[in-house]
């Protein structure tokens, strides 16, 4: 995700627990962020720990957090009472084809029956219902050799 956001953007700062060529090694949850440091958090975080990631996220970020996770992200009451109850999302974007990922990446030949959405928080909106919307079809114009490792 480094990558293209950099392309369009002045400034990325980039981290991941492991490194795949681009920003800092380091743990998003652990790293001492200050609160409002950065317009924008956008990650795909593990899944595991999405919940955990939704929350630094929204203490670190001034205008808005962008998750891109399963779907089934939505589904839990732990999660309904801890997030979505009180900060809905502000918009939900479902993947209208499926988005084959291998260990957090895409791979260009890998085929899955996984559903992903972005979820994103937009922080200078008020907290009502969230817009459901769709992303198309895109990856065959989108994708580049190069966005694969």
């Amino acid at each position: 995700m480094s990558r293209p956001l950099a392309e369009y953007f002045s400034s990325v700062d980039s981290a991941d627990a492991h490194s795949y060529g681009f920003g800092h090694i380091r743990d998003f949850l652990t790293f001492p962020y200050e609160a409002l440091s950065h317009d924008w958090v956008i990650t795909n975080p593990p899944f595991r720990l999405a919940e955990e990631f939704v929350n630094r996220a929204m203490t670190v970020a001034r205008s808005g957090v962008a998750i891109l996770a399963r779907t089934v992200f939505l589904e839990s009451v732990g999660r309904y009472e801890t997030i979505f109850k009180t900060n809905p999302p502000t918009v939900f974007a479902q993947f209208s084809e499926r988005v084959p990922m291998v260990k957090g990446r895409v791979d260009q030949k890998a085929s899955t029956a996984t559903g992903y959405a972005w979820f994103v928080w937009q922080k200078s909106e008020a907290v009502g219902s969230p817009r459901l919307t769709w992303v198309p079809p895109c990856r065959k114009v989108l994708e580049r050799p190069r966005d694969y490792l």
